[in-house]
């Protein structure tokens, strides 16, 4: 079939298979560039299909020849309608790993139960053996706890009073001032629920239950702090709570694998379009603007050198990993640069439905967007009758 997007809203509703395989080769490429990392050699990835998760598979397999399981929950594709993204990303992914001789096998279903947990331990138990690096980079509005049965829902507001400032529709360009109204009732708690540590905690000590981290493991989540012009409805907001939550969790997770030598950390990472940052008021213009800055002083990165960065100059080094003082590794530090967050605020000020196709980068977010479905990507021909039905090696 021919492929193209179809957006409703903020979501593209259709992916390209072949726009997602080169996207992972992309990637493949950059981290072979950029030579060996003297890292983990069995690694966990737990939310392994998309944005940073993608991006650490890709990083271990390819830059330490490490053995990779990804945990993901991704819908497959069917005759006449295409899988989500990730679907795509981790079949390419896969292929490209055997073709190097590399072990990867996937897992498809919610990584928040129960059962999924457990196929996991009896993976690692029966291939691997042990995993030394765990990965934890989920991204869901919604979790079902697996031992209550409970759906909670995460909410993303200002907390006490209503939050106003600008936001762009980057499909139009329009710069248009926004309200979002405060919390209420239980969405601080169900947002901790949903986006905060406690899962993570969970699969931590379903691993070192069953035996399967090795020792010295290492255990990485990924946070995002921002600057004062988001901070309302981001740092300070609902979902505020849960990162502050999963930042604490790091400190009982180390606890809790101190007889095993191992470790949690927090990485706090740099904004970048992903398809839940296009929905967030405000995040679209600020992210507009940022990228307009970075590449104008030589410093912006996508996922890919975001975490190859991490794993290579803070994870994998000798001595202690650098942290801010709050134990947190701040791979954000290029955006957070005063310069760079001066630049933006002196932008932010002057942006306006007119002014913005100069002051921002409108073009380079779009881009970025699309390309997470698998479209606007070079070296793909759009008008080719395109396979939709595509199998994951290890799933079927």
């Amino acid at each position: 079939m021919i492929i193209e997007p179809r957006m409703r809203g903020f979501i593209c509703l259709t992916a390209h298979p072949e726009g997602c395989r080169q996207n992972v080769k992309n990637q493949i490429a950059y981290i072979q560039s950029k030579g060996t990392i003297q890292g983990a050699k069995k690694v966990l990835v737990i939310g392994a299909s998309t944005g940073f998760g993608l991006a650490s598979r890709i990083t271990s397999a390819f830059g330490s020849g490490a053995a990779t399981i990804g945990v993901f929950f991704e819908k497959e594709p069917s005759a006449g309608k295409t899988a989500t993204p990730g679907w795509y990303n981790s079949a390419a992914f896969e292929e490209e790993a055997q073709k190097a001789g590399l072990y990867a096998k996937s897992i498809n279903g919610d990584a928040f139960s129960n059962e999924v947990k457990h196929e996991v331990v009896d993976m690692i138990r029966a291939d691997l053996g042990q995993v030394d690096l765990v990965i934890y980079s989920l991204a869901s509005p919604v979790r079902k706890d697996p031992n209550s049965g409970e759906l909670f829902r995460s909410v993303l507001k200002p907390i006490g009073s209503t939050f106003t400032n600008k936001t762009v529709d980057f499909h139009t360009g329009k710069v248009s001032e926004i309200s979002i109204e405060p919390c209420s009732g239980d969405d601080i708690e169900n947002t901790i629920k949903v986006m905060g540590g406690e899962d993570w905690a969970m699969w931590m000590d379903a691993l070192k239950e069953a035996g399967v981290l090795a020792p010295n493991a290492l255990t990485v989540a990924y946070s995002y702090i921002g600057p004062e012009l988001t901070e309302a409805v981001y740092r300070k907001g609902t979902i505020g709570r849960a990162k502050d939550h999963l930042e604490a969790t790091a400190f009982e997770i180390t606890e809790s694998l101190k007889d095993l030598g191992g470790k949690a950390y927090v990485s706090v990472n740099k904004a970048l379009v992903t398809q839940a940052s296009s929905a967030i008021p405000v995040i679209p213009l600020y992210i507009s603007l940022l990228y307009k800055t970075m590449k104008e002083k030589g410093i912006h990165e996508g996922c890919i050198e975001q975490i190859q960065r991490l794993f290579s100059e803070r994870l994998y080094t000798e001595g202690l990993v650098a942290t801010d003082e709050k134990g947190r590794i701040r791979i954000d530090d290029l955006e957070m640069r005063e310069d760079v967050q001066a630049k933006v605020t002196e932008l932010w000020k002057d942006a306006t439905t007119e002014t913005l196709a100069a002051l921002g980068d409108l073009e380079g977010y779009r881009t970025d967007f699309y390309q997470l479905f698998g479209f606007d990507v070079a070296d793909v021909n759009y008008d080719a009758d395109t396979e939709e039905v595509v199998k994951i090696n290890s799933i079927g």
